[in-house]
């Protein structure tokens, strides 16, 4: 709760000296107040956007649908890959030295080919998100499955596991703490990937911030902004951080 308390301290003064700034430019006019969005401006289009024309609550549903289902493809894709470069010595030598070279290529830079082939849809959007997250989920589930203790896998052997038993019931649990980080890196980069994608693409809250920048209000622009953020540190601080607490519990890694 104490945490909590300085943390809602910090952000509610940043927002005082925030607003007071805005107020005295407005009174004394250091610079022009066109491009000067205020805190309480941001909050009424929050308000407008969710409440009135609806227009925030429509492309943040839209982006939640299309990060829900590219970080979860994320997900499966970087595990199975993960699980095989982290087994396999040939497939670590080969497709491994693909994954990393592919790892190297930021995101966005894929966007141009996914909108030739998939057009300005869901697919393409989904697509570059799909290819933000896999890569580090791939390598953080390799590095698990390498890092497994020795001693573990043969305590294992001993006891008659082999195969894909020693895999699922030995080496992937010992590879969760492993996992977990990789989950969050590839959230982080398919939820940049998102906005980005959305920035030339079709519907959702990078779109959207687009064009209130060609309005030329920046009030919408930061009200979507808060948004970008406050997801993050929803997921961050209520999804992430209480897995991680029960994970490295469970796994005898916390203090």
């Amino acid at each position: 709760m104490t945490t909590t308390l300085r943390r809602l301290a910090f952000f509610t003064a940043l927002i005082a000296i925030w607003e007071s700034i805005y107020r005295l430019n407005g009174e004394f006019s250091f610079f022009s107040t066109r491009f000067f969005p205020s805190p309480s401006g941001a909050i009424q289009q929050l308000y407008k956007g969710f409440f009135e024309t609806g227009i925030l609550s429509n492309a943040l549903f839209t982006s939640l649908q299309r990060i829900s289902l590219g970080f979860t493809l994320a997900l499966l894709i970087g595990v199975s890959l993960g699980i095989l470069l982290g087994r396999s010595k040939l497939a670590d030598e080969t497709l491994g030295s693909l994954v990393i070279a592919l790892q190297s290529i930021p995101s966005i830079v894929w966007l141009p080919i996914a909108l030739i082939f998939f057009g300005q849809g869901n697919t393409a959007i989904i697509f570059i998100i799909v290819l933000g997250g896999t890569w580090a989920m791939t390598m953080n589930v390799r590095m698990g499955i390498k890092n497994v203790q020795p001693l573990l896998i043969r305590a294992a052997l001993t006891m008659g596991y082999k195969g894909s038993e020693l895999v699922w019931k030995v080496m992937i649990p010992a590879s969760i703490p492993a996992a977990l980080t990789g989950a969050r890196l590839a959230w982080a980069f398919g939820w940049r990937a998102l906005m980005a994608g959305e920035l030339l693409g079709r519907g959702g809250l990078g779109r959207t911030l687009l064009d209130a920048r060609d309005m030329f209000n920046m009030d919408l622009v930061i009200a979507i902004m808060v948004i970008i953020s406050v997801i993050g540190l929803i997921v961050e601080y209520l999804i992430f951080a209480p897995i991680e607490r029960k994970v490295m519990t469970r796994w005898g890694l916390a203090k």
